[in-house]
């Protein structure tokens, strides 16, 4: 069987084809291959996604030429190949640098089972996997900015703010950030291994321009634990540093 063949193996060939892949399926386990045809080491790991997408075919691997694609690449500080990301939708569950089939076949068989027969019947979702997935991440087409008052755009915010436990307000997606600051707020929650939401403030200048004035904080990312803002990137860090921010999400 090639791996042309294989309906759960995608070669990404582009910035957009990656996030709408992202976008379809935010409980979904993704595996992503970063790769070179210049690395010898990439072959055995090609081979092993072929064998693993037909092992887990309720998984998606993705297929990402490192420097072809150096957009996503960035966005995973990946630095080496071969590299293989491990997440389930934006949450970074694993990742391993060097050519290391047997490691990512273990970190696969930690995260990603095979399906119960509930769960593929549309049962009660995975613990620790958010089950509404309708949450809009951006402005939603049924507003129209236009003809929002004041405080109707204060209102969508505090909604937005206080509707996950850490909910981050950055520019682009975690799996496309806009801006450096946004790309090192995602590398830092996922590398703590920190489940958030998020919400892309360039689609949606009203919001924007309001937390600004209701945060008191002019520059983004914002980042809110429990409906509170704690800061931006640096703050961020000197928290993760100190232990403060993991005492707080897990109080």
């Amino acid at each position: 069987m090639t791996t042309s063949s294989l309906s759960n193996v995608v070669a990404i060939t582009s910035p957009d084809m990656f996030t709408s892949l992202m976008q379809q399926d935010l409980n979904r386990v993704t595996l992503l291959n970063f790769w070179a045809p210049w690395a010898q080491p990439c072959e055995p790991m090609m081979a092993a996604v072929r064998d693993l997408a037909v092992k887990y075919p309720h998984v998606l691997f993705m297929n990402i030429e490192a420097e072809e694609q150096p957009d996503v690449s960035e966005s995973f500080d990946v630095e080496a190949v071969p590299t293989v990301v491990l997440l389930r939708g934006h949450t970074l569950l694993s990742k391993l640098t060097g050519g290391q089939p047997q490691a990512v076949e273990q970190v696969l068989a930690a995260h990603a089972k095979v399906p119960s027969a509930s769960a593929l019947s549309g049962g009660e979702p995975a613990q620790g996997v958010d089950a509404d997935v309708g949450k809009p991440h951006a402005l939603p087409t049924h507003i129209d900015v236009s003809q929002e008052s004041a405080e109707e755009t204060e209102r969508r915010c505090r909604e937005l703010m206080s509707r996950s436990r850490v909910m981050l307000f950055m520019k682009g997606q975690p799996d496309m950030p806009r801006c450096g600051f946004s790309q090192k707020t995602i590398a830092l929650l996922r590398d703590q291994n920190v489940e958030f939401d998020y919400y892309d403030i360039l689609s949606d200048e009203p919001v924007r321009q309001t937390l600004k004035v209701l945060n008191d904080w002019p520059t983004f990312p914002q980042i809110m634990v429990q409906g509170e803002l704690i800061g931006g990137l640096d703050i961020l860090t000197e928290m993760v540093a100190s232990g403060e921010f993991q005492h707080m999400i897990s109080a």
